[in-house]
């Protein structure tokens, strides 16, 4: 009924394929699609290019990607919590191409906008910038960076409706959206499913024009990197 599927492993078995690009929506090991990733896993593809912000930490996330060789190059901001990254970096196993987390967000907003390429400030005299063309506006220099356009887009939902009308909540707000604009094909996870017109249109920031099928989440304890807590207020006492 609609985009709901009942697999993820057999919506991806069909848009998969050796080479492919993925762009991967959340923000750490928060708000990432985990059914999907775990489903790329299975599928056995390989020479994979990731988009995504980081690659999870080592055995969660999309780290587990890395475990099982399947990464050819990754296209991130952020990789500091994988030791398993660095290693395959740093042996020449992983080409990765550094990307200011400002400057991905919108490479990946662009491609899905039909933007092929704009021109930014960050990055101008860096690494980041070496051999990109530039130009001058009003007196400043800018960078050229290309947009970006995935074969397949993985994103993860809190709500969805059988459209694909998608809701996203708190720090899955990050990078899912433009990831999902981004996809040729876009695959969205999410943990509640909804009837047609049962979302408010006015919360919905994910139309469903841009998503092509939809799996219901499984329910799993949801990971963080690194929790930090303040001491309760009974331990304070004693």
């Amino acid at each position: 009924m609609g985009k709901l599927r009942g697999d993820a492993s057999e919506v991806l078995a069909e848009v998969l394929h050796d080479g492919a690009t993925i762009a991967v929506g959340g923000f750490g090991l928060s708000g990432i699609p985990a059914d999907l990733i775990e489903a790329v896993r299975e599928s056995g593809v390989r020479d994979l290019t990731v988009v995504s912000n980081n690659m999870g930490v080592d055995g969660k996330g999309l780290g587990v990607l890395l475990e099982s060789g399947q990464v050819r190059k990754v296209v991130a901001s952020y990789v500091g919590e994988n030791r398993l990254f660095a290693e395959q970096y740093l042996a020449g196993e992983l080409e990765v191409e550094f990307v200011p987390q400002g400057t991905l967000a919108e490479r990946l907003r662009a491609g899905g906008a039909g933007i092929p390429a704009f021109y930014t400030r960050t990055g101008v005299g860096t690494l980041v910038a070496e051999g990109k063309p530039h130009a001058e506006f009003d007196g400043k220099q800018y960078v050229q960076e290309r947009g970006i356009v995935a074969d397949v887009g993985l994103v993860h939902a809190h709500t969805a409706d059988l459209e694909g009308n998608l809701v996203y909540r708190y720090t899955a707000r990050n990078f899912n959206p433009v990831v999902a604009t981004a996809g040729r094909v876009t695959i969205a996870e999410a943990e509640e499913i909804v009837g047609i017109g049962e979302l408010d249109p006015n919360h919905i920031v994910t139309p469903g024009v841009y998503v092509q099928h939809l799996v219901r989440a499984r329910a799993r304890v949801k990971d963080i990197e690194q929790r930090t807590v303040r001491p309760r207020l009974a331990d304070a006492i004693a």
